[in-house]
């Protein structure tokens, strides 16, 4: 058994280093400057580079999604990683305003910026044909132009939430089924007062 996961672990490498190699060889894809909302006004797409040639604008789906909010909890992380280097936005429809509370609670330190659901997540969605997926986009900026170099969807089991791998590890199935993410976890007290109307402990 162990040396099957290990052979099948040897193959994933290998195909993970073939999707890089499509991925450096396919020809980035000239985008419009589109316009996005924020506390302080409107900007630009090729404001948010901020000085970089490389931005990554993650598309979350918003305060609505818990996996979405799952996703943005595990990148918040990587932002002071990432921003030694480069550009990064995390983009949702929701309002500005929404944007600001949804990150104060949840102890986010991502650049934030609203396309409000319009042309923007329409034509760049991570899914060509399609609008609102979750994932990320990475633009370059080169000679006066953005450019889309790449994209990936956000989904259960994906490389970029390393929660879905650590419970394969505890015996849980590729779907995933047995467990969603919360905004909030609800904590057991050390003592349960059975007069809050329910008899069912857990």
């Amino acid at each position: 058994m162990n040396d099957e996961i290990a052979a099948l672990e040897k193959q994933l490498e290998e195909i993970r280093r073939k999707i890089a190699e499509l991925r450096q060889a396919a020809p980035p894809v000239e985008v419009p400057n589109y316009t996005f909302e924020t506390p302080t006004g409107p900007v630009t797409l090729s404001s948010l580079f901020a000085g970089r040639d490389i931005l990554f604008a993650i598309h979350n789906m918003g305060q609505a999604c818990r996996y979405c909010t799952l996703w943005a909890d595990g990148l918040n992380g990587f932002v002071p990683h990432l921003e030694d280097r480069f550009a990064l936005v995390l983009l949702s429809k929701d309002t500005p305003e929404v944007q600001r509370r949804l990150a104060q609670s949840r102890g986010w330190r991502f650049r934030m910026a609203s396309h409000g659901g319009g042309a923007y997540i329409h034509e760049q969605d991570v899914v060509p044909g399609e609008s609102g997926n979750p994932g990320i986009v990475c633009y370059e900026r080169k000679d006066g132009k953005i450019l889309r170099k790449g994209a990936a969807t956000f989904g259960p089991g994906d490389d970029y939430c390393a929660v879905w791998h650590i419970l394969v590890l505890a015996g849980m199935g590729v779907d995933f089924g047995e467990w969603t993410p919360q905004y909030t976890y609800w904590q057991r007290p050390e003592r349960k007062d059975m007069e809050d109307g329910g008899q069912n402990l857990q």
